[in-house]
C-alpha cells in the first residue's frame, strides 16, 4: 500500500509539472474568480498568480515563472495595452492572450502589434477560452473568425480603410478615450474609469480632433460614435 501511495505521488506531482502556469489580470474580482475556476478544472492548466491592476501584475511576474498572461485589456491606473509593451520588452517568451469586453474589431489589431499573441471576448463560453489558451500557448495566434478575416483582407489589399487609418493616428490612450465617448460617456466617466483627472480627459480630446481634423465637441463626440458603429455597433468601455 505505501509503495501504491509513494507511485501516485509521483505521478501527482510529474503531472503538475506538467502544467502550463497562466497568470490572471482583471480588475473585477469576480471575473477573476470565474477565471481561476476555470483554469483549475482544466489538468493541464494551473493558476501561478493573479492581479487586479498593471502595478500588481508586474510585482507579480517578477516573482515567479508563468507561461501564460491571461489579461483584461482595461485596466485602472494604466491601460492593458501599455502594460503588453512593457512585459514584451522584459519577458520576450512569456504568451500573451487579452481576454476583454472591448469588441475585437476595434483593439485585436493593436494588442497583437503591442505584443499580444490572441485576442478572445470575455462574453465567449469557457470552453472556447480555454481552446483559445491552448492555441496561444501551442505558439499560434488567435483571434475570432470575423478579426481573422478583416486582417487577411487588410494584408491582401495592403493597407486600410481611410477611417481606420485616420483613428491609427491616435496613442493607445486616445483610443481609449474615443472609444468611451462613442459609446456615450462623458469626460468626468472617463476620468473615473481610467483614473485621470478630467483636465487630462479635455486634453486627449482635444488632440484627438487635431490628429482627426474634428472642429469641435460635437464633431468629435458625433464622429466616435459613427466609428464605434462602423466597427461593431456593441463596443463596451
Amino acid at each position: 500500500m505505501t509503495d501504491g501511495c509513494e507511485l501516485f505521488k509521483k505521478k501527482v506531482a510529474v503531472s503538475k509539472k506538467l502544467q502550463k502556469r497562466i497568470m490572471i489580470v482583471d480588475d473585477h474580482p469576480l471575473v477573476r474568480e470565474g477565471l481561476v475556476s476555470l483554469i483549475r478544472r482544466t489538468p493541464d492548466l494551473t493558476v501561478s498568480g493573479q492581479a487586479g491592476c498593471s502595478d500588481e501584475a508586474k510585482s507579480e511576474l517578477a516573482k515567479a515563472t508563468h507561461d501564460l498572461l491571461l489579461l483584461d485589456l482595461s485596466l485602472p491606473g494604466g491601460g492593458g495595452v501599455e502594460l503588453i509593451k512593457e512585459v514584451r520588452a522584459l519577458y520576450s517568451r512569456l504568451r500573451i492572450l487579452v481576454l476583454s469586453m472591448y469588441e475585437e474589431g476595434i483593439y485585436a489589431e493593436r494588442v497583437l502589434r503591442a505584443g499580444a499573441n490572441g485576442y478572445i471576448m470575455k462574453q465567449e463560453p469557457g470552453p472556447r477560452i480555454v481552446e483559445a489558451v491552448r492555441c496561444v500557448l501551442r505558439g499560434e495566434i488567435y483571434v475570432g473568425p470575423a478579426i481573422a478575416a478583416q486582417l487577411v483582407k487588410q494584408f491582401l489589399e495592403g493597407k486600410q480603410g481611410d477611417d481606420s487609418a485616420h483613428v491609427e493616428k491616435l496613442s493607445d490612450r486616445e483610443l481609449q478615450v474615443f472609444t468611451c465617448l462613442g459609446n456615450g460617456m462623458t469626460s468626468q466617466q472617463v476620468a473615473e474609469r481610467f483614473s485621470l483627472s478630467v483636465k487630462t480627459v479635455h486634453a486627449h480630446r482635444e488632440h484627438i480632433k487635431r490628429k482627426l481634423g474634428l472642429r469641435n465637441a460635437t464633431n468629435l463626440v458625433h464622429h466616435a460614435v459613427q466609428w464605434i458603429q462602423t466597427r461593431s455597433g456593441q463596443s463596451q468601455p
